[in-house]
């Protein structure tokens, strides 16, 4: 039975879609079989794995609004046993959409019985708000894993967030964790950076990542080429940080271990990249 991850923060540009695409991605070349659900309107991770979001008639959107079976949206990426669900421009109207009915907390959680048998792990990519798409991939989650940059600013919502984690346990989902507070744009030059990472490990302890997340130029570029980190540029920074990441979830969710991509997983990896990606 898969493990299901909620990757979640009501603020927007903290690095969500770009964890979510990467530690999918270095999940499946661990021998994983992974599948990653768009559940943000804006698509980042969907673009990110080189789907074009206009050429799809079968998304999330379909599954959560109109019944669609979800195994009729998955679609494959370039990365073997990486598989999405992608995202719709449709989802800006899901919470209005779904609001009226009786259990519209528990949708996702009711579709994703059909499927976790067939993987490892489930990662959501969640929107930055903490309306009803957020609450339905919480309530369909065993865990919660928080990216969170590094800056001021970026704390602040921190705390409604744990507030909603914590309604949820009470009213629907009781073995809902945090499994993981992530660091990410990290600048090593700014003494900012130490300043909150001492902060939030001072005040999380042991539910912080070791992993720190830098600012990357080659993480910034890869999605405007369809592409995770690991094929876009795998001896970047951005790529070996993200590795490392996946590593130390891979040990807190009980998942395989990162390992040496062999010579046929790059090689069948990189055939199934599309030349237009």
């Amino acid at each position: 039975m898969a493990k299901t991850i909620a990757i979640c923060n009501q603020k927007g540009g903290v690095g969500k879609s770009t964890t979510a695409v990467n530690v999918g991605a270095y999940l499946a070349l661990s021998g994983n079989r992974t599948l990653l659900v768009d559940l943000d309107p804006q698509g980042n991770a969907t673009t990110s794995c080189g789907i074009i979001r206009a050429t799809l008639k079968k998304t999330v959107y379909e599954t959560l609004v109109e019944g669609l079976q979800i195994e009729e949206a998955i679609v494959a990426s370039a990365v073997e046993r990486l598989d999405l669900v992608p995202s719709s421009y449709g989802l800006a109207e899901t919470d209005q959409k779904i609001s009226s009915t009786s259990e519209r907390e528990t949708i996702l959680k009711k579709i994703f019985e059909n499927i976790k048998s067939r993987y490892d792990v489930v990662l959501i990519d969640c929107p930055p708000s903490l309306g009803l798409l957020t609450i339905n991939a919480l309530v369909a989650s065993d865990c919660a894993l928080i990216p969170v940059q590094c800056e001021y600013l970026s704390l602040e919502g921190l705390t409604a967030l744990v507030q909603t984690i914590d309604r949820i346990k009470s009213l629907w989902n009781p073995h809902l964790q945090i499994a993981g507070i992530v660091l990410t744009m990290v600048d090593f030059r700014v003494n900012l950076t130490r300043e909150v990472q001492e902060d939030v490990r001072q005040f999380f302890k042991e539910i912080v990542c070791n992993t720190l997340i830098p600012r990357n130029i080659r993480l910034a570029e890869s999605p405007s080429f369809g592409k995770p980190i690991c094929l876009y540029e795998p001896n970047s920074a951005g790529a070996q940080a993200y590795r490392l990441l996946t590593e130390e979830l891979a040990m807190r969710f009980g998942l395989e271990q990162a390992k040496e991509e062999s010579q046929h997983d790059v090689k069948t990896t990189r055939e199934r990249v599309s030349p237009n990606s």
